[in-house]
């Protein structure tokens, strides 16, 4: 295991890619040129299609901004559009019937939402709100309808980033239902380190997405749990938490294996 001590601070920008001021750059370099073909280039459903593909796709697009804490749309709203997360996170959940928040994914940087109406008219299956500052660019749904009739690959990776979404809510669904808490805390580290970590010297830094509480709503259980689990997981050598936002993986290998227990029978 590594011992060396390394710097944490400029971390932010390995996690991201890009730092908020050249994301901003971008932005304005959009506007300036009268279109968003950069925050589509970032999608991964637009990979493969060429420049001026992707100067075409742009000329549809809406692009709206977002503070911390805004809800992007409300559980049974009609949704009319596309949305792509240009820059920033949003999480997604739903309200059970005693008040509760029960988080069923996080999006963000390339990240769509509001697949449900594609293609028939559904309302919002969840609620989204702004984790950070959040940009959007939007496709209403007749754009992106025609946008697949034109461009078969964007409709398989539509597809592709569909079904890996249903593998990450039957992880969750997993996780509630068969896993012990040690396991679903685990195993959502274990998410969050691909998704949000980047690699240091002594393990893999994690960016949290989520307060201790957020965790909590996303697993289903208390915000008490999470810190004395996660505390128990420090004391094991296993994380280090650095300050409240980050976390350090330190012991990858029993990570692994603690996200695998399951409950007692």
């Amino acid at each position: 295991m590594y011992t060396q001590r390394v710097s944490l601070e400029p971390i932010r920008y390995v996690l991201y890619g890009i730092t908020e001021r050249k994301t901003m750059a971008n932005c304005r370099r959009c506007a300036i040129h009268g279109g968003h073909a950069f925050c589509v280039r970032r999608v991964p459903v637009f990979a493969a299609l060429d420049d001026k593909e992707l100067s075409h796709v742009a000329s549809h697009i809406h692009q709206r901004t977002y503070q911390k804490g805004d809800i992007l749309f409300l559980e049974g709203e009609p949704l009319h559009a596309l949305i792509i997360i240009h820059t920033g996170s949003v999480k997604a959940y739903k309200t059970t019937p005693d008040g509760r928040e029960q988080i069923l994914y996080l999006f963000q940087t390339g990240d769509f939402l509001g697949e449900q109406n594609l293609f028939e008219n559904h309302n919002a299956s969840y609620t989204v709100e702004a984790l950070e500052n959040v940009i959007t660019c939007a496709f209403s749904r007749d754009s992106f309808q025609a946008l697949l009739l034109e461009h078969p690959v964007i409709a398989i990776k539509t597809i592709e980033e569909l079904s890996k979404r249903i593998a990450q809510l039957e992880n969750t669904l997993k996780s509630l239902g068969v896993r012990s808490v040690d396991g679903r805390i685990a195993a959502l580290l274990m998410d969050y380190a691909e998704r949000f970590g980047a690699i240091v010297p002594e393990g893999v830094l994690i960016q949290l997405p989520l307060s201790r509480e957020g965790i909590a709503n996303q697993l289903g259980i208390t915000r008490e749990t999470v810190s004395r689990k996660l505390s128990r997981m420090e004391n094991g050598g296993v994380i280090r938490t650095v300050g409240s936002k980050r976390i350090l993986i330190l012991d990858r290998q029993t990570l692994e294996t603690t996200a695998n227990q399951m409950n007692a029978i």
